[in-house]
């Protein structure tokens, strides 16, 4: 019908790592105050690592030079009713921080450099464990 809402969308996150830690940010949009990768929507005729390096620029201000391809990980959130609210498919690309600090911009409230073993101080977005083991795999293999 006109007017609803086309699911799945698609999405892109950044998983940044300098030093062995990664990169996390606050979310500053519903849902507030999870910590997840930087990333958002991808933009007609943009590639997926494009959007990421995108994203990654417009919410912390960081560059990257990114490796390749952690995953695909999906976000579904349905209404108490069981109406489905949410679906997105999220293409998550891991690299290495540019020589920038990160700054809270865009859709963060905050930044920080997580120690991937100690993440119990973050509340994390769905899929985060998951993506951080796999992504700090891949850093560590180089």
């Amino acid at each position: 019908m006109a007017g609803e809402q086309q699911w799945p969308k698609l999405g892109v996150s950044a998983s940044v790592w300098r030093n062995g830690k990664v990169l996390l940010v606050q979310r500053a949009k519903a849902p507030f105050g999870l910590w997840a990768f930087p990333g958002g929507h991808l933009e007609a005729g943009e590639t997926l690592e494009r959007a990421a390096a995108r994203e990654l620029r417009e919410e912390t201000g960081l560059t990257a030079e990114f490796k390749g391809l952690v995953g695909l990980y999906e976000v579904i959130r349905r209404t108490e009713a069981g109406l489905l609210s949410v679906h997105y498919v999220i293409a998550c690309y891991w690299g290495l921080a540019g020589p920038e600090e990160p700054l809270a911009a865009s859709d963060a409230a905050a930044t920080a450099w997580a120690d991937p073993d100690q993440l119990s101080g973050f509340t994390l977005a769905p899929n985060m464990e998951e993506a951080i083991a796999r992504a700090g795999s891949l850093y560590r293999q180089g």
